[in-house]
């Protein structure tokens, strides 16, 4: 395979342009597997790393291919990979900018991607690459938040489901991390409560939430605690701004565990440019969120509250990856028990119109996942 012929997205550098070149095809040693890219999704941290990479991902060596949803066909496995051949159609998640890996090979956005082949799980033939594209990234986070052992630490999901008589609370839920917190919640037995706009209500509720709350709502944290009833909360997942401290007020008064998994900085970095007038943008959102860090620690201290910050590719390094994407999701797709969400909508062809999606993106999505296919 050494003669295919790659091509990716590239960020040469710190703030750099994307540009479309040239890139090495790169064979794959022991567990990994060569995908050739079929469809790739666009997320929020995907946009961020073109203008604050260097902050939030300081361990990045340059020129980089980011992106981290894909969906494709196996071209070439590894000598220890025994899961996939090439032909078959998968889904995975692209670990190129993870601290452990930070390799361009690995970044979703390129046509030949280097998979690790425990984050990868084939495809049912009724589901679309497109389909498949947009759960990776937002899989991974609500499965990091659930599962992992200094989090929710939840049981894991099954197909069987065995109720657990203990709810979960997801304060975003029509987002990606969201939709897809709800159903692996369900799944592995637990009651869900969610908050999202009342437009979502009956969206959330399909992917397996019991009640849906407006976020918006001056009663919504009265309203949650309300809705337990009798059920020991088992924690919440706090997506988006502002949710942090209100999941902190939820759980102190609910009772139970006590942990929030905190998704979400409290400041958005949305809106700062690349280039010039970067740091005028930039310096404000940072004091911002070291302010509202700091905030949220002291109150979650004072209430004996655990908030930790999720990293969403964390679990490719520990039980919790392979407990996903191998064990539990290739059987409840094949299934149908679960369910790409959100909904995709394909905004373009080419990897020269993943700029542009980003910028869409960046516009404002709701309940829908932006994917270009390649």
């Amino acid at each position: 395979m050494q003669d295919t012929v790659n091509n990716a997205l590239w960020l040469a550098a710190k703030q750099a342009a994307y540009s479309v070149a040239p890139a090495p095809y790169t064979a794959p040693r022991g567990r990994e597997v060569v995908v050739r890219t079929r469809a790739v999704a666009i997320n929020a941290f995907d946009r961020h790393l073109q203008t604050i990479g260097s902050l939030a991902c300081p361990w990045l060596t340059y020129p980089m291919v980011v992106g981290h949803d894909l969906a494709g066909d196996v071209v070439e496995v590894g000598e220890a990979v025994t899961r996939f051949r090439p032909g078959d159609r998968v889904l995975g998640l692209a670990a190129g900018v993870d601290k452990g890996r930070n390799r361009a090979a690995e970044g979703a956005f390129q046509h030949y991607v280097v998979l690790l082949e425990h984050m990868m799980t084939p495809l049912p033939a009724e589901l679309s690459y497109t389909q498949a594209s947009v759960l990776p990234l937002g899989l991974s986070t609500a499965a990091c938040a659930l599962f992992q052992d200094d989090f929710l630490a939840l049981a894991p999901p099954r197909l069987q489901r065995q109720l657990r008589g203990e709810t979960v609370i997801v304060w975003g839920g029509s987002t990606s991390v969201g939709a897809n917190a709800i159903q692996l919640a369900a799944a592995a037995g637990y009651d869900v409560l969610t908050t999202c706009s009342p437009a979502n209500f009956e969206f959330v509720r399909a992917l397996g939430a019991r009640q849906a709350f407006d976020y918006r709502s001056a009663s919504v944290v009265a309203d949650l605690v309300g809705a337990l009833r009798q059920s020991r909360c088992a924690g919440a997942v706090a997506i988006g701004p502002g949710a942090a401290s209100a999941c902190l007020d939820l759980v102190a008064a609910a009772g139970g565990a006590r942990t929030v998994a905190v998704v979400t900085p409290p400041a958005t970095f949305d809106g700062i440019p690349a280039g010039r007038g970067r740091l005028r943008k930039l310096l404000p959102i940072l004091l911002d969120n070291a302010t509202g860090l700091l905030k949220l620690t002291w109150r979650a201290r004072r209430r004996g509250v655990a908030t930790p910050f999720v990293w969403g590719t964390s679990l490719i390094h520990n039980r919790v990856g392979p407990l996903i994407f191998q064990d539990y999701l290739p059987e409840a797709l094949a299934r149908g028990a679960f369910k790409p969400a959100p909904p995709c909508q394909v905004a373009g062809h080419g990897l020269e119109a993943i700029p542009g999606t980003m910028a869409m993106h960046a516009a404002g999505v709701s309940a829908a996942k932006l994917v270009v296919t390649l």
